[in-house]
């Protein structure tokens, strides 16, 4: 299943400003499940039949399992990784013609849903001036405890134009005129135009490669062009997996004025 997010930049000129702005929008369906990890158990005794839950809530927890286990989890090293249920009656996976039953701790992970999601839904650049270039950031997050990798693609519908008359803010080339969607150059030249990103990490390095020098920019994949979406970040099996996504835009004295769009889509797809 993939899991898509769009983004609109908007970029408009009076008739002596440009302003900018980007407006976001998610169609991803965002879950979050919370496991307890300690529960009280209180024993009565009565002469009443004893009655298992297979779900046990509250508002602050939920916990899946009709049993709690001694001990539990995911232990990892250079050579491999290990998932161990100790304590869990008959653990293993079990089915049939019209059922199947994942015992134990390691089927967990399983039911926990794949997320992806974006900081904020707009970036607003403000307003644009010929050779100052405007950047903004926005953060990207992937909840990952199902699937054993993901990555995420971006791509651009075209690049940002005025619709009714076809005037455009190209994307960057970069200062060498080497850039591209697949290839980052640097870019600190305010006589160097147009639309770009860059990725950097939050805590933990997520992004693709071409970003390990703090000016170097790409473009964003046009699709208009035929050009293929390119991996922004990728990561393995963790929570709150951040990058943060650097967007930047400048122009030219000869701007011509009007109201400029695009979309960019981001893609999160789980791998297996």
């Amino acid at each position: 299943m993939n899991h898509e997010l769009r983004i609109m930049n908007i970029l408009a000129r009076g008739a002596n400003e440009i302003f900018a702005g980007t407006a976001f929008c998610s169609e991803a369906s965002l879950k979050k499940i919370l496991l307890a990890t300690s529960a009280l158990l209180l024993f009565f005794l009565a002469s009443a039949p004893v009655i298992a839950q297979s779900t046990m809530r509250n508002s602050s927890y939920i916990i899946r399992m009709g049993n709690l286990n001694t001990a539990s989890g995911k232990a990892t090293g250079a050579g491999g990784k290990l998932n161990t249920t100790v304590g869990q009656i008959a653990p293993g996976l079990y089915s049939g013609a019209n059922y199947k039953v994942r015992a134990g701790f390691q089927y967990i992970s399983s039911i926990i849903p794949f997320s992806f999601s974006i900081s904020s839904n707009f970036v607003d650049f403000g307003v644009l001036t010929p050779t100052n270039p405007v950047t903004r950031t926005q953060t990207l997050t992937v909840n990952n405890q199902s699937a054993s990798g993901y990555v995420v693609t971006a791509y651009e519908n075209h690049q940002l134009l005025v619709p009714a008359s076809g005037a455009l803010i190209p994307d960057t080339t970069c200062d060498s005129g080497t850039c591209t969607e697949s290839s980052s150059a640097a870019w600190t030249s305010t006589l160097t135009y147009g639309f770009g990103y860059r990725c950097d990490a939050v805590t933990t390095n997520y992004c693709a490669s071409g970003f390990s020098t703090s000016t170097f920019y790409k473009q964003f994949a046009d699709n208009s062009g035929s050009e293929v979406a390119q991996t922004v970040m990728s990561g393995t099996t963790a929570r709150d997996q951040q990058s943060q996504i650097t967007y930047k835009v400048n122009i030219s004295g000869v701007q011509a004025a009007g109201q400029y769009t695009n979309v960019i889509t981001y893609v999160a797809t789980p791998t297996y």
